[in-house]
């Protein structure tokens, strides 16, 4: 990428050639992240993708590689160039994923998997998108490897917010994460969460 901000323009116009790297792209072509001196590593390096609503077949074409981070400063940087989700116009979406693992059901680290999807007020959605996302960076799920990325979802009049993992049969995990997500958000239980397996989206590509 020229500018690694770039492609934030893709969430916020309606244009379909914003940004530079597609999910054709492969992110490991890429140099690896360094982490400067006093800076905070992260377990993981992670990749800020955007894209918007389209067919399944087509999603990829909209998805576009926005920036990487490997520290909590790095994090912060990207972070800054965000607008808040609130200002997002609908049916745009932001995914942070770990590096290796495209935000998308057929991707191999995937497939398998599943994830917690919530409904927020339009209200809540700043708060929360920022809460998980440093939860998740934070390693505060404590399920090892298992999360895969968080995605926000920008609709009408409510937001999503899900959480994606990779074994969708590992009862353990999942719970662990509901349950995390509820402590994080503030969530009565009875709040309605819903987990949904990627194998029954799968069925519809």
């Amino acid at each position: 990428m020229t500018n690694k901000y770039d492609a934030l323009k893709a969430y916020g116009s309606d244009s379909e050639d914003s940004g530079d790297e597609g999910a054709d792209f492969n992110v490991e072509n890429l140099l690896p992240l360094e982490v400067g001196p006093g800076e905070h590593k992260l377990q993981y390096t992670y990749c800020l993708w955007v894209g918007k609503k389209a067919r399944a077949a087509e999603y990829g074409k909209t998805l576009h590689l926005a920036g990487r981070c490997a520290s909590v400063e790095q994090w912060w940087s990207l972070y800054c160039h965000l607008i808040k989700p609130t200002l997002m116009k609908p049916f745009r979406k932001l995914h942070l994923f770990k590096s290796g693992i495209k935000p998308m059901w057929e991707d191999p680290g995937n497939m398998r998997g599943g994830q917690w999807v919530i409904r927020l007020r339009k209200n809540k959605i700043d708060r929360a998108w920022e809460n998980v996302c440093m939860a998740m960076l934070g390693e505060q799920f404590l399920v090892g490897p298992e999360i895969c990325g968080i995605v926000l979802s920008s609709q009408f009049p409510e937001d999503l917010l899900s959480i994606w993992n990779r074994t969708a049969s590992d009862t353990a995990s999942t719970n662990r994460i509901r349950d995390t997500l509820r402590r994080i958000l503030h969530l009565s239980s009875s709040t309605h969460m819903e987990y949904k397996p990627h194998c029954d989206s799968l069925k519809y590509l």
